[in-house]
């Protein structure tokens, strides 16, 4: 008989801890739809210690001359919310229209949203590119403000971590919950902080005799920390407070957008900094402040949550997730690199809890700072999210499918414009659904999928009847809309341009049928069916028509697959995006295992590490999952590469100064695992060296 895995020591063992400040050693607390990031004060005190600092590595990361340590990563202490938005002003109104390109294709002339590439702040943007920055700019992620340390009287100001003694910061992963313990002015100071899984609350209580001495704590509205682009103009920002000693609401506009905090405390409050924060006081041993945070509502907050409140529901709610998803134990193994996986996984499993699990997408950063203009990449959500059902909490990833009904009519205008039947799902957007111009974005095919198989795993998972019904509209706008992307050519269906495959090396104008996407087209149109089935109804005729009729993939001389079928065919650099069409992608009949056993060797043989980016090992592992090769997935999942690093804190950074910390890779390490656990239950041998033992993983793999 198997002895239960102790859950509580396989994920407190990997608890992050640490005793001396760093720029990237930040940790977070939050419910998936709030989220703070604080430093080793256990709250927000010192961002400018973690504020990005070095120059971003653009050049490096399109060379593929990429090299970098921790001491160049940074990572900002802020707050963030899936509700939480904003748009700057601009000198004139811009429209979509004014960004679009006009494409030919042999059916019909097809405009879109071409825009152009990053825009980085201070470089100068040409008129005519200025709409399709500002729109794809805009909206962005507010940072809501941050909870602090604060001081007054006789002690000195706060102005650098090295003046904590002996910090020790630690996060509790089975709770929840975030403990720093220090010294200041040579007195010890406890601080607690924590997350309501519920509410939008955040919560700290503070233990010091420096408390009577002018040890404070602080909530305060900061200013958008995200720059400006050269053609927009500063924000109006305003603060106002109302309330009483115990209980105050402040309520933050940035330009159109206002939200409130409603801030209480077991002490004192006064308004401080000249409106822009309120600070807590208490000449007791112990004072305790939380902050409920949320759009305008015009009521008072009855009956605030209490510290103790919060943080006996923080760690309620974490122990029930740990204890009822799936848990996967390396103990036992001899190959010293188990114990490092085994932490990325437990790691993995609460970042993207905290991030990942809202009510819409996340960003590639989650809530902690924005990238990509703080907008959401729904070819990342798969990414982000799927892992939830395959770990037995689909009810994490379920938490956005009202977002995708609520844009709907959005994703069908976008097909209509471009004169498409059904609907087209954008690339990078906010919670308007509306696709953000882009050089490379709007050309993307690969999240056009994504929802059937999200949707195919929690039904897997265990989904009554209803659950077909009720997304059912949203398979069939999919599956409707890539009937329609098909050109016939010959006996087959094809992929045409203008497109960019998962692979982003290629031309859009002429680039046609990328190997990876073409299986995931014939895969997904067959699963459509099966909903109509499901729902009782007759399957789409040609839905299956294409499907069984998608062209065959593209091969090489050397007997591997091409990414694409039009010249260059392949380039050696950025995602092996050919690998997904069987690893990702379940058996289809379109793919050859020998061929892609060759492929994947290929890969692993002579491909440019330094371009990959950190979902990449994750999806070598996967193909040699689903090929029955353990062991080449291990090796896979743990290749020494520049952006295969996990930072002590389970963040894997991508690029100084900029992406330096990248929850797809958390999420596809998951995902990764379960294909491990999932190839071990048809017999596929461990190698020599791992123990594996696994609980509660749910349902089959698609």
């Amino acid at each position: 008989m198997t002895t239960p895995i102790d859950r509580a020591a396989l994920v407190r063992r990997h608890n992050p801890r640490f005793t001396e400040p760093h720029p990237a050693d930040v940790l977070t607390v939050g419910n998936g739809n709030v989220a703070m990031t604080v430093d080793c004060s256990g709250l927000q005190t010192f961002p400018a210690f973690h504020e990005l600092a070095t120059e971003p590595m653009f050049a490096a990361m399109f060379s593929g001359d990429l090299r970098f340590d921790k001491d160049q990563i940074e990572i900002p202490v802020r707050t963030q919310a899936s509700w939480g938005w904003y748009a700057t002003r601009s000198s004139r109104e811009y429209s979509m229209a004014e960004a679009e390109t006009v494409y030919e294709t042999r059916r019909a002339s097809r405009p879109y949203a071409e825009g152009m590439g990053i825009a980085i702040p201070g470089q100068d943007i040409p008129a005519e590119d200025e709409a399709a920055a500002w729109l794809a700019s805009n909206p962005r992620r507010l940072h809501l403000g941050r909870l602090a340390l604060y001081t007054s009287a006789d002690l000195p100001a706060l102005t650098g971590p090295d003046q904590l003694e002996a910090p020790v910061v630690a996060l509790d992963l089975w709770a929840g919950v975030v403990e720093s313990r220090f010294r200041l002015a040579g007195e010890p100071v406890v601080v607690t902080a924590a997350a309501h899984p519920d509410d939008d609350i955040l919560t700290v209580r503070v233990v010091s005799p420096l408390l009577a001495r002018g040890l404070a704590v602080t909530w305060v509205f900061d200013e958008q920390p995200d720059p400006i682009h050269t053609f927009e103009q500063e924000l109006d920002d305003t603060v106002a407070w109302a309330g009483d000693g115990k209980l105050m609401t402040g309520t933050h506009r940035v330009e159109t957008t206002s939200y409130e905090a409603h801030v209480c405390t077991s002490g004192q409050l006064t308004v401080s900094d000249g409106g822009r924060s309120v600070v807590a006081t208490s000449a007791a041993p112990a004072l305790e402040v939380s902050v409920h945070l949320g759009p305008v509502s015009g009521q008072r907050v009855a009956n605030p949550d209490t510290t103790d409140d919060v943080i006996a529901a923080a760690s309620r709610w974490w122990r029930r997730y740990w204890s009822e998803g799936a848990v996967v134990s390396f103990e036992g193994s001899t190959d010293p690199r188990a114990t490092e996986l085994e932490r990325r996984v437990v790691l993995s499993q609460y970042l993207t809890a905290v991030n990942c699990a809202g009510s819409t997408p996340p960003q590639e950063t989650g809530l902690i700072y924005n990238t990509w203009d703080g907008k959401f990449h729904l070819e990342m959500h798969w990414w982000h999210a799927a892992h939830f059902a395959m770990w037995g909490r689909g009810h994490l990833l379920a938490r956005s499918l009202d977002w995708y009904h609520r844009i709907l009519a959005v994703a069908r205008e976008t097909a209509r414009h471009q004169g498409y039947e059904g609907g087209r799902w954008p690339k990078q957007t906010d919670p308007s659904g509306r696709e953000s111009p882009n050089s490379i974005g709007p050309f993307l095919i690969w999240q056009q999928p994504h929802l059937i198989y999200l949707l195919e795993l929690l039904w897997t998972e265990g989904r009554p009847p209803a659950f077909i019904d009720e997304h059912l509209p949203l398979v069939e706008a999919t599956a409707t809309f890539m009937a329609d992307f098909v050109e016939r050519r010959d006996e087959y269906y094809e992929l045409p341009p203008p497109l960019i495959p998962a692979q982003e090396t290629y031309p859009r104008a002429t680039t046609a049928n990328p190997t990876f996407e073409l299986a995931y087209w014939s895969w997904a149109l067959r699963i459509a069916n099966q909903w109509r089935a499901r729902a009782g109804l007759e399957p789409v005729a040609r839905w299956a028509e294409i499907s069984a009729s998608m062209r065959p993939p593209t091969v090489l001389d050397d007997g591997t697959y091409a990414a694409v079928s039009t010249p260059p065919h392949l380039l050696r650099t950025d995602h092996p995006s050919m690998l997904m069409a069987l690893g990702w992608v379940p058996e289809t009949g379109l793919v050859d295992t020998s061929i892609m056993a060759r492929t994947l060797a290929s890969v692993l043989l002579d491909w440019q590490r330094s371009s990959t980016w950190g979902w990449d090992y994750p999806v070598m592992a996967m193909t040699a999952a689903r090929l029955g090769d353990l062991a080449t997935a291990i090796e896979a999942l743990l290749q020494d590469a520049p952006r295969n690093v996990f930072l002590p804190n389970g963040h894997n950074p991508q690029l100084p100064g900029w992406l330096t910390l990248y929850l797809p890779a958390n999420g596809g390490v998951l995902a990764a695992v379960a294909h491990f656990v999932h190839a071990m239950a048809r017999g596929v041998p461990l190698p020599d060296g791992w123990r594996v033992t696994a609980e509660g993983m749910s349902g089959e793999l698609p």
